[in-house]
């Protein structure tokens, strides 16, 4: 099943994908979750949204973002897994447009598979993980490569605006094992992977991110980026593939003057 969530008059709504490409507007998909209550005319419940004239918003709305640290390649696996958290507020939709500070130093996009959390999760076992996932969706983990060495904390490294767009929909089936990344920039292929090459796979990270903190529904984890990581720079165009989703795009752009990254 394919979810969106999507921008109508009536406020953001989740909606499934029919087979003639219209959108029909659904509760929430998550378990535990707030649920929209049904709205006359339109954008109520059961609506259709013809497929054209859809307008993707980030699918989940997160309370907590994780990454994972050090899971780009096999080798990562001879250190411990670890993780990094990455504020709410870097949330940021399908077409957003991402400002990149260069006064930072270099600021590279990482093209990950996003795990989207469907229901309350603490000290799941591998047999909890599957029902635990409402489904996976494209992640761009932003990242201030250059602010690494100063900041062992990441808050500079990872939580410029828009440093986290996630869309444009949700897949609830999906073999997260095998799942090909693609990373274009200005329509150019730049990085190509695969999710087999991470270090930890989807099943490990959530055994052990959920043994010290509980997640919860709508709640993203960004998997890892095995290669898929590349250097932009302000003006240029980003497309993120990964294969059985679909792409994400985001331009990037300069910050305003006296506007903070």
């Amino acid at each position: 099943m394919r979810i969106a969530r999507l921008a109508t008059d009536g406020g953001p709504r989740h909606a499934v994908l029919e087979s003639d490409g219209a959108w029909r507007v659904v509760e929430s998909p998550f378990f535990a979750g707030p649920r929209a209550a049904p709205l006359e005319g339109a954008t109520g419940v059961g609506a259709r949204i013809p497929g054209a004239a859809a307008v993707f918003l980030a699918p989940a709305t997160p309370r907590i973002i994780l990454g994972m640290s050090h899971n780009g390649g096999p080798a990562d696996r001879a250190l411990p897994p670890q993780a990094f958290h990455k504020s709410a507020r870097t949330l940021a939709d399908p077409g957003d447009v991402i400002p990149i500070d260069s006064s930072l130093g270099t600021v590279n996009i990482e093209g990950e598979l996003a795990v989207v959390i469907g229901r309350t999760a603490r000290r799941l076992s591998p047999a909890d993980v599957p029902e635990a996932i409402l489904g996976y969706t494209i992640g761009n983990d932003v990242t201030a490569v250059d602010q690494i060495p100063l900041d062992n904390q990441l808050i500079q490294v990872k939580n410029g605006d828009g440093y986290t767009p996630i869309g444009p929909w949700i897949e609830t089936d999906l073999d997260p094992t095998s799942v090909d990344i693609v990373v274009r920039i200005d329509g150019v292929e730049r990085a190509a992977s695969n999710t087999r090459l991470l270090a930890y796979g989807v099943i490990e990270q959530l055994v052990y991110l959920t043994r010290y903190l509980t997640l919860g529904p709508g709640d993203v984890v960004l998997t890892g980026a095995p290669g898929t990581f590349v250097a932009v720079l302000p003006g240029q165009r980003v497309d993120i593939t990964l294969g059985g989703i679909g792409t994400l795009h985001n331009d990037t752009v300069a910050p305003r003057t006296g506007e903070a990254s």
